[in-house]
């Protein structure tokens, strides 16, 4: 009787250890199958995502063609110099006030992170860095660059300010989400001129997207989470940073804003709220076309929505606002950076003749 059982059992093991290279090489193959299916998704998904923005481009291109082309280069210079001083000033001063949100952003993504860094070296990184990638484009080399090279030297990790930058996405996205839904579900109608979608539509999507909002922070608030995006895994902010970051995001969004707002020749018949929802409308098209700062789709998406004395009026104040919001802000950014790296080396000049005349000292 034993003899049979010892004969089963090393039948038994003879039979697991012939299936299990088979087993193993099953699981490996399903999981090959399994990354590829991920991979083909990914290159589908690249190539939709090319595909509107070459058609969001080609469509901003025509609109703007028509309107150049029927353009009165007298009237357009007239109404660029028609802009008052005052107007200037509230530009300068909205713009001011975004960009000093834009510094939270990384505040805000600092204290997820648990670093301390000094704001002076925060706003230096996120002013500098947001102002390069708005002005260039390409946010994750221009933008994520400069704030390596700031970051860097304050002893921040590499994986640290990618992290920064992940969270610091997030609190943009955040708030332009919730401008948008509050923008669908209030403003529906002027936005059906944009998206050409009917007024219910609008509002139904709006109620989802503020919905969305609403799972997220309960899902941040219950337990902390963790998330992977790119590579990197980071613990997400919790439900207080979350709504820090809608303030910020919305504040910012408005800010910005109200650039364009007080630099229009005639707000008659139009409130900020509902200009603020068509701004960040055509703020996202921008930003689906991968063109730098949006240039010509958020043009071409103002010019056809917007109502104005003149088209050469508009476009007079989308040139002033290119000047206030994106080439001054970026002229001032390289200055601070060509400042900061010519008092870095200054310093360690000094360091080094100092050493040098201790030395000598020494050994005199």
């Amino acid at each position: 009787m034993g003899s049979d059982q010892e004969r089963e059992a090393e039948a038994s093991d003879a039979s697991d250890s012939a299936s299990g290279p088979a087993s193993l090489s099953s699981r490996q193959s399903e999981r090959a199958a399994l990354l590829a299916a991920a991979e083909r998704r990914r290159k589908l998904i690249a190539r939709l995502g090319a595909a509107a923005s070459l058609i969001v481009v080609l469509v901003a291109v025509i609109v703007l063609g028509r309107t150049l082309t029927n353009l009165n280069m007298a009237e357009l210079r007239a109404a660029f110099a028609a802009t008052s001083a005052n107007q200037i000033a509230l530009g300068l001063l909205f713009t001011a006030c975004s960009y000093l949100m834009l510094t939270g952003y990384d505040a805000i993504a600092l204290r997820q992170l648990k670093l301390r860094v000094p704001y002076r070296t925060t706003a230096l990184a996120s002013f500098t860095s947001y102002a390069v990638s708005f002005t260039l484009g390409f946010p994750i080399f221009t933008g994520g660059t400069v704030r390596y090279w700031i970051y860097s030297r304050a002893g921040v990790r590499p994986g640290k300010i990618a992290s920064l930058t992940v969270v610091a996405g997030v609190t943009f996205w955040l708030g332009m989400a919730v401008v948008i839904a509050f923008g669908l579900l209030v403003e529906a109608e002027p936005i059906s001129y944009i998206d050409h979608l009917a007024v219910n539509m609008n509002r139904l999507i709006g109620f989802g997207v503020l919905a969305a909002i609403g799972a997220y922070l309960y899902w941040v608030s219950a337990r902390p989470r963790r998330a992977r995006v790119q590579g990197l895994s980071l613990e997400l902010p919790g439900l207080s940073l979350s709504l820090g970051q809608i303030a910020l995001g919305v504040m910012d969004l408005c800010s910005a804003a109200a650039v364009l707002y007080v630099l229009l020749p005639s707000r008659e018949g139009l409130d900020f709220f509902t200009f603020a929802a068509i701004y960040v409308f055509a703020c996202l098209l921008g930003i689906v076309s991968h063109a730098p700062g949006g240039i010509g789709v958020f043009e071409a998406t103002m010019l056809k929505v917007m109502p104005a004395p003149s088209q050469e009026a508009l476009l007079a104040s989308l040139l002033m606002f290119r000047i206030l919001y994106y080439v001054i802000p970026f002229v001032l950014a390289l200055a601070l950076l060509g400042a900061n790296e010519g008092g870095r080396r200054w310093d360690a000049l000094r360091d080094q003749l100092n050493r040098a005349q201790s030395d000598g000292e020494e050994g005199v």
